[in-house]
């Protein structure tokens, strides 16, 4: 299928082209291979939590990607009504809730607060362009919404570590 001159299939090995990169270099310390220089300095904000909810926030955060997972399963197949529910579900706006982000953000420091507002506010305009794309076709402003969001995510996770 192809999107105002975009092949799907392309732009979805791109995104997870882009995420396995962020990951190796998360994991490994970069493309020049500081590994062992970036394991030993963690120079990231710890922020402390109380146990119980320090394990709320790591399990909504797993399926924060489990839910992008299933956003580029949906995107794939052309299912862009169901990436938009996914996406607003599970990351938009709608998601704080069931988050119980309110408890959490008394915890953290403003930046890592803005983060996450920032994720979530992505979050939604990511669903709203995919409702857009349902109609018009056009993929991009979509994917530059999850960019956005994973970027917001990707910004937290260099920033800050939960103690």
């Amino acid at each position: 299928m192809k999107l105002r001159g975009i092949a799907l299939p392309l732009v979805v090995a791109g995104v997870l082209a882009t995420a396995t990169l962020a990951l190796a270099q998360h994991q490994h310390g970069g493309p020049d291979d500081q590994s062992a220089h970036m394991m030993a300095e963690d120079h990231r904000v710890p922020v402390k939590f109380p146990p119980q909810l320090r394990a709320h926030t790591l399990i909504n955060m797993r399926d924060h990607l489990l839910a992008l997972a299933q956003i580029q399963d949906a995107l794939a197949a052309g299912a862009y009504d169901e990436a938009a529910k996914i996406a607003e579900q599970r990351l938009g706006m709608s998601s704080l809730i069931a988050h119980n982000a309110h408890e959490a953000a008394k915890y953290m420091p403003q930046g890592m607060q803005d983060a996450g507002t920032a994720m979530h506010r992505g979050a939604s305009r990511f669903a709203i362009e995919l409702q857009k794309t349902a109609v018009s076709e056009d993929l991009k402003p979509a994917l530059a919404a999850l960019a956005e969001t994973t970027q917001a995510c990707v910004a937290c996770h260099a920033g800050y570590r939960l103690e």
